[in-house]
């Protein structure tokens, strides 16, 4: 009964996207050995496949229609309507109901022409983005130094890398021609404790000179904190940065007498939440956030080896359920898991002296691990009682800084405002996740935890002084902006910006373009509204 009641609803809906035809099925057009083009069946695209380029399904079309191949459309769609209209959504793809409307020849076509497309997609991508991914000036001398098979490895996620690049060396000469231009194996995720990614010195005299004065006023009996925000502002040395982050986020009391006390309080205070709140996870009013969390966690920095332990997943799972039960007005919400781990790495390195990204915990006694967890449960509730109204329902927070930041950008960089409103780039399609993820999806982890040295510093860094920084990081890609003539084109330049080799010089640039831009705008709003 149910599949005839589906049946008659596409039969009232025949021209719902990317459905066939009843009527074809009926008169049996749909079979592949007549060789008819099967007409009511529209390109789609969704989670598994990125938007088709038409400048690279031209050349499939042109090569398939010598055989009776799929026609679609051809034209480069310049604005959002026209790539909407261009395409169909893949709702209900693998539904049981569709079993009836689907030919296995005609099926197996579409799923070869889609999987062609969809590579030669991501070929484009990167062929278009290792301009702006490769600096001249960085790469030269560092091919000097390369080995004879123009690998450079950093990590164990990199040796992966290496060895499919070597499984893929010994291919036959025509898979050779067809492949991309032979290039140095660019790291996907560059080393957490690569501080010096831009070529500077491991420590300078200047380095060592604010090294010290850390040391003195972290040694103090009352630490100045409004000196000690004023000297973690350029970033905070390495060696001091687990206890400067516990100061600065409000963790730790000023007073170094009481602070022994405080943390072994509150850590006795989290794992007693543990034992009254964690064993809810499998009751039925709490299993659909559980559910959320396990299945985000795996996905939190997927490249870097220490994120996927086990034992690191199941102290996140703790920390993030934690925190979602003791905050029903916002609950768990997906972004929160990032916000985890820059906490989680820097109260790490303070047992770890080697790369912390290749690390086995295990190698950790248990109560330095419980002292990890704990730590950054309550580094990371600090940070989110402060910009709480991102996560709540409808996620106004969020809403309000993307406003903010759209009548900034018009302000400071009018050429740039008009040539989205052209191509019909919204804001949020791109800074929605730059404000829920706070850059982290943007930047390299090291990258994030030199600018969280300065949201620590700034009042109400991660909210206020957060928009700032997103706008000078928008302007930074003008140029790449300006020379994007379409929605598609623009909107993964936006997604996926060049950023793998950034360090603390970019990011320190970054950030004094923002100070100036709230400098001139935070105290005079009015400046920057129409």
């Amino acid at each position: 009964m149910a599949a005839e009641s589906g049946r008659q609803f596409w039969k009232r809906s025949a021209k719902l996207p990317g459905r066939l035809n009843p009527g074809w099925i009926n008169s049996g057009r749909t079979s592949s050995h007549e060789g008819q083009p099967l007409q009511c069946i529209q390109p789609v695209y969704g989670a598994q496949h990125p938007p088709l380029d038409s400048r690279l399904t031209k050349n499939f079309i042109k090569d398939r229609s010598k055989a009776g191949g799929l026609p679609m459309k051809s034209k480069k769609a310049s604005s959002f309507h026209e790539f909407a209209r261009s395409t169909s959504d893949a709702w209900d793809i693998g539904d049981d109901e569709d079993e009836d409307f689907s030919s296995s020849s005609s099926s197996s076509s579409l799923q070869t022409l889609n999987s062609k497309v969809a590579k030669a997609t991501a070929a484009q991508v990167l062929e278009n983005h290792s301009k702006l991914r490769a600096k001249p000036e960085r790469c030269q001398p560092a091919l000097g130094d390369l080995p004879t098979n123009c690998k450079v490895i950093k990590s164990s996620s990199e040796a992966q890398l290496s060895r499919s690049s070597e499984e893929a060396c010994v291919r036959s000469p025509l898979q050779k021609q067809q492949s991309l231009p032979l290039r140095p194996l660019i790291p996907l995720v560059a080393r957490i404790s690569d501080q010096n990614a831009s070529g500077a010195p491991p420590m300078t005299v200047r380095e060592k000179t604010r090294l010290e004065k850390f040391r003195q006023l972290l040694s103090s009996h009352n630490t100045d904190l409004d000196e000690l925000r004023k000297c973690s502002w350029p970033g905070v040395p390495r060696e001091v940065r687990p206890v400067t982050w516990r100061l600065l986020s409000g963790y730790l009391p000023a007073n170094s007498e009481r602070r022994k006390l405080t943390l072994q309080r509150k850590r006795e205070e989290y794992f007693g939440f543990i034992q009254q709140y964690y064993d809810s996870r499998n009751e039925e009013h709490h299993q659909d956030t559980y559910r959320q969390i396990h299945i985000d966690i795996p996905r939190t920095n997927p490249l870097i080896p220490l994120f996927q332990q086990p034992l690191v997943q199941e102290i996140f799972e703790r920390i993030l359920f934690i925190w979602a039960i003791r905050h029903p007005a916002s609950g768990y919400v997906q972004g929160i898991n990032d916000l985890v781990t820059p906490f989680f790495v820097v109260f790490l390195s303070e047992h770890v002296e080697e790369d912390v990204e290749n690390f086995d915990v295990t190698n950790l006694s248990q109560d330095v691990l419980r002292s990890i967890e704990a730590d950054s449960f309550w580094c990371m509730s600090k940070l989110l009682d402060g910009i709480q109204d991102n996560y709540t329902f409808a996620q106004p927070g969020i809403q309000k800084k993307v406003k903010a930041l759209e009548e900034l950008v018009s302000r400071i960089d009018e050429q740039v405002h008009n040539h989205f409103r052209k191509y019909e780039v919204e804001y949020l399609q791109f800074a929605f996740r730059w404000m829920n993820n706070l850059l982290m999806r943007e930047l390299p982890l090291r990258c994030t935890i030199r600018l969280w040295d300065t949201y620590q510093s700034e009042p109400e860094g991660f909210s206020h002084f957060h928009l700032y920084v997103c706008a000078a990081f928008l302007i930074k890609w003008r140029k790449e902006i300006l020379d994007e003539e379409d929605f598609q084109g623009l909107l993964m330049l936006l997604q996926n910006l060049p950023t793998i080799h950034w360090g603390n010089e970019e990011i320190g640039l970054l950030l004094a373009e923002a100070y100036r831009l709230k400098y001139m705008f935070a105290d005079a709003p009015n400046h920057y509204r129409r």
